[in-house]
């Protein structure tokens, strides 16, 4: 196939400035006849594990890159105000530009003086190693330069970056979305390449799939900057051509510019990256002389069953056996470990614990570690609810600490594996159905006692949502003879569910064997820690280990 591919995609996780719904973005993608799409978004990598799995299951070839914002200076100084950093499309040719991209983006996130994350030349000098770039569009550094009128300081931009990714990996980006500088631009971009022997290659900057949803993106950017629809010089694309355009769209549109519109296909063919989802990587566990994870484990568990059990008889030792056996099998005997000893560390340090929760308190082993308080033999809980052979899925322990103690446990694993080595896990907050509606009526700068009504028609049930609202009598009712009701709504419902900001999981901890930005993008969280960009699903997916540390405000209140 030898269609044209998108390369600069963003979506609905390039919070509050894409609209593509991963699953419906290859879906549309393969509605066009695509055989391949890339996903950039602005600076993190929220979704990436989630479209590359989206994409294998939709047959469509997935391209794992980033929108990344370029500091003028150093990565840790503060821009002067006003000096907005430039931007970089980099694209994964391989599984080493994946690693590298990530620390890319985590590095930006974590170490930037300023508030927005930014990247440094340094940063990507070091990074570089299977890593394609692309310009970027009118905020690229070459197209600032010669809208500035600088033509040798767009060339000598141009020539860095070529140098700082090596002969063929950089190339220069041709936008036309309508608007009169790019199109001026064009023409000096086209120069420059000849000039330098750059290679150019065609993109348009995706934000949303259809053209009739452009209005919806800019709904959105108001809520993002906290505007309405109405005011002047507010943050915006300047026109609709920022969807999902075909390859016949893209083909007549640059009709003059055939070998950049090939490269578009060729630097797809080159991005070959395999994520390996069936590994894990647990930390070792620093074990004693003479000892494997299982053997090591064995011992604890029998010194713990002949101190929960003044006497253990046979059931007690075969059950312990039986655990032992598939706790090995299925290859988690470091996990135990590692629960058993900030266990052991909360008990030895007077941080009160809870007795158990959930499928954990059927295993003797969790018993016999002190992990648990329930004595599973005595009351028939079953093992198998907690781990199951025939069902391989990672064992789930929650784990209660009182709520004022619960950051020295963490801390306390953080020291012991290294900081660079244990996070917070991210989760994202979305629009639900009252609270979008009250976003676009705002935004809209509709009657307040409109926006009101409508908002109240939703009931608070969980998990409702706005269309299976408009299945009550009075709200269909509304809708349909209210013109201004139905624009909210219609508006509303296009917005509904996507992510609007982050925060932190309540209680999930990821500790891995390698730096985390071996695996996953890594930010800063609200309080200043770090906090993984993947989710507690994708996390799984991609084989690290999540410990729930939950804090119960009941156990300091009963201490």
């Amino acid at each position: 196939m030898n269609g044209f591919v998108h390369l600069n995609v963003q979506t609905e996780y390039s919070l509050l400035r894409g609209i593509c719904r991963i699953q419906e973005l290859v879906s549309r993608a393969a509605e066009l006849g695509m055989d391949a799409i890339a996903m950039t978004d602005l600076g993190v990598m929220y979704g990436a594990v989630e479209f590359y799995q989206q994409a294998r299951a939709q047959g469509i070839k997935p391209i794992l890159g980033c929108l990344v914002l370029v500091s003028r200076g150093n990565l840790r100084d503060r821009p002067p105000r006003g000096e907005e950093p430039y931007r970089l499309l980099l694209l994964a040719e391989s599984v080493a530009g994946y690693h590298n991209l990530l620390k890319i983006v985590s590095e930006a996130q974590l170490e930037s003086g300023g508030s927005l994350p930014c990247t440094d030349k340094h940063s990507l000098k070091k990074h570089r190693e299977g890593l394609i770039a692309l310009s970027a569009g009118l905020e690229g550094e070459v197209a600032q330069k010669l809208l500035q009128g600088d033509a040798l300081a767009a060339e000598q931009a141009a020539a860095e970056y070529a140098a700082i990714f090596g002969k063929g990996n950089f190339y220069l980006e041709l936008q036309d979305h309508g608007i009169l500088e790019e199109k001026q631009m064009i023409q000096q971009l086209v120069q420059l390449s000849a000039k330098l022997a750059l290679p150019l290659v065609v993109t348009n900057a995706v934000h949303y799939l259809r053209r009739e949803e452009a209005s919806v993106q800019d709904v959105l950017a108001c809520i993002r900057e906290g505007r309405t629809i109405g005011e002047e010089g507010r943050p915006r694309l300047l026109t609709d051509q920022y969807d999902l355009k075909s390859a016949e769209e893209m083909a007549a549109q640059f009709s003059h510019f055939p070998e950049a519109l090939q490269n578009a296909r060729r630097i797809a063919d080159r991005c070959q990256v395999e994520l390996n989802l069936n590994e894990t990587h647990l930390p070792a566990f620093d074990l004693p002389a003479g000892f494997s994870e299982q053997t090591y484990l064995a011992h604890l568990c029998e010194q713990g069953v002949r101190m929960r059990y003044e006497h253990p008889d046979q059931q007690v030792w075969e059950r312990l056996r039986y655990e032992l056996d598939v706790i090995g099998e299925m290859g988690f005997s470091g996990y135990f470990l590692i629960v058993w000893d900030f266990m052991k560390y909360a008990h030895e340090n007077g941080i009160s614990t809870g007795p158990g929760r959930g499928s954990a308190a059927g295993s003797l082993v969790s018993y016999a570690l002190r992990i648990t308080d329930v004595d599973p033999i005595r009351y028939k809980l079953l093992f198998q609810r907690f781990l199951n052979p025939e069902r391989i899925s990672w064992p789930d322990i929650d784990i209660d600490f009182e709520y004022e103690r619960r950051g020295e446990v963490i801390d306390y694993v953080t020291r012991k594996y290294g900081s660079d080595r244990v996070a917070q896990i991210v989760t994202f907050g979305t629009m639900a159905a009252r609270a979008a509606i009250r976003d676009v009526g705002r935004v809209l700068d509709l009657p307040q006692a409109v926006v009101d009504r409508t908002a109240k028609m939703v009931p608070f049930h969980p998990g409702i949502t706005i269309e299976r609202a408009l299945q009550e009598e009075e709200f269909q009712k509304s809708y349909r003879t209210d013109e201004a009701v139905r624009k909210l709504v219609d508006t509303a419902r296009k917005i509904e569910g996507l992510p609007r900001h982050t925060s932190l999981h309540a209680a999930g901890v990821v500790i891995s064997k390698a730096p985390l930005t071996e695996y996953v993008p890594l930010q800063r969280g609200a309080e200043g820690g770090v906090v993984t960009q993947y989710s507690m699903e994708v996390l799984e997916a991609v084989g690290l280990l999540k410990m729930d540390f939950l804090g119960l405000r009941y156990l300091s209140l009963i201490d």
